[in-house]
């Protein structure tokens, strides 16, 4: 379901804790479902680190020049924010 605002998805807690391959399709999801001119933000598990380090290079593969993400910060939680814009559909 598209989702026409700026929004969270927490990936950070339960199964994700432990399942990096689970945190990636979810967070891929998220983005594909973030209507254009809005962004989600994307946080991940503490127990991976920075998802610039294994997330980015998997959404630029997968949306190319269509989104832009930029590295928050680490939450209080513990997890990380990684805020994706998605900049068109095509």
């Amino acid at each position: 379901m598209m989702k026409n605002m700026n929004y969270s998805v927490g990936l950070e807690h339960d199964d994700y804790a432990n399942d990096r391959d689970l945190v990636i399709k979810d967070a891929l999801e998220a983005v594909a479902d973030t209507g254009v001119g809005y962004y989600v933000n994307v946080v991940t598990p503490a127990t991976f680190g920075n998802p610039a380090d294994y997330l980015t290079e998997l959404l630029d593969q997968r949306f190319g020049e269509r989104i832009k993400y930029q590295f928050i910060d680490q939450c209080g939680c513990g997890g990380y924010v990684l805020r994706v814009w998605k900049l068109s559909e095509k």
